[in-house]
């Protein structure tokens, strides 16, 4: 599997990233079926699994339940083979999601995420947005903070998990090392972002690349997989994509269909 450049790093990350929202929470998740969450034991085998595979990029958030306190708890000593991204900003709380920006809160934030991957420093954090890109960008001091942390070595590196394409667009301007952004062949909204950041040369980490498993519709194309993968990775900004799968048998199909891409 390819690995490409994280920006402002010497660091490298798989073009494929493995998403753990389904390894903390599974309430008011927009996935085609419920499941349950998985065991200890499957988490580390698909672990095992995605490193095989080639997969070095975990991607968790706060809002993901459980996720960052499993993670810390079954990485272990191999932490450091990870690039770890995680988020700032929202919290999923009794069933609801809560966000708040304010430096106090990311600050708190981020050590709180420390500690339940127990580690001393994440590679990426995204601040999660609530959906008002610009006024978290601009106006709430959240960025500052986060560049101070990386400063003090806390945070590789900073970014955005973006709802607009407007925010997306500040992020790049404003020079974040990453934006996450939404784009699949069904959703080209945020193409925009994309555009800007190879310009730039702002990593990009892609959310919903297989629109969360339902490829755009009620009939997906033949080999949906391969058509979201070939779409996506034919734009130069795609640093990776993110894609949560708690299924074995899915995360070596989608790993072996990116290989047969990537050897093109």
């Amino acid at each position: 599997m390819q690995q490409r450049p994280l920006h402002s790093t010497d660091l490298t990350v798989s073009s494929l990233g493995l998403g753990t929202v389904k390894f903390g929470r599974n309430q008011q998740v927009k996935y085609p079926s419920a499941f349950d969450l998985p065991t200890d034991e499957a988490i580390l085998s698909l672990l095992d699994l995605a490193r095989a595979e080639g997969i070095n990029l975990l991607d968790t958030a706060p809002a993901y339940g459980t996720s960052e306190e499993r993670l810390g708890q079954l990485l272990g000593s191999r932490r450091d083979e990870w690039i770890i991204v995680s988020k700032a900003g929202e919290d999923f709380i009794d069933g609801q999601s809560h966000f708040d920006f304010s430096p106090p809160a990311i600050t708190a934030s981020v050590e709180r995420t420390l500690s339940r991957l127990r580690t001393d420093r994440v590679e990426c954090v995204l601040l999660h947005s609530d959906g008002n890109d610009l006024e978290v960008l601009d106006h709430s001091g959240a960025v500052e903070v986060l560049y101070a942390l990386k400063e003090e070595g806390k945070i590789r590196t900073v970014g955005i998990s973006t709802k607009t394409v407007e925010g997306g667009l500040r992020a790049v301007a404003l020079g974040l090392d990453v934006v996450m952004a939404t784009y699949n062949p069904w959703f080209r909204d945020e193409e925009p972002i994309l555009d800007a950041a190879a310009q730039a040369g702002t990593s990009v980490f892609l959310k919903k690349a297989l629109g969360s498993g339902w490829f755009g519709g009620e009939i997906p194309p033949e080999n949906p997989v391969a058509t979201a993968f070939d779409f996506v990775f034919n734009h130069p900004a795609t640093t990776a994509a993110i894609v949560g799968t708690i299924n074995p048998k899915h995360l070596r199909e989608n790993c072996a269909t990116l290989r047969r891409i990537e050897e093109k």
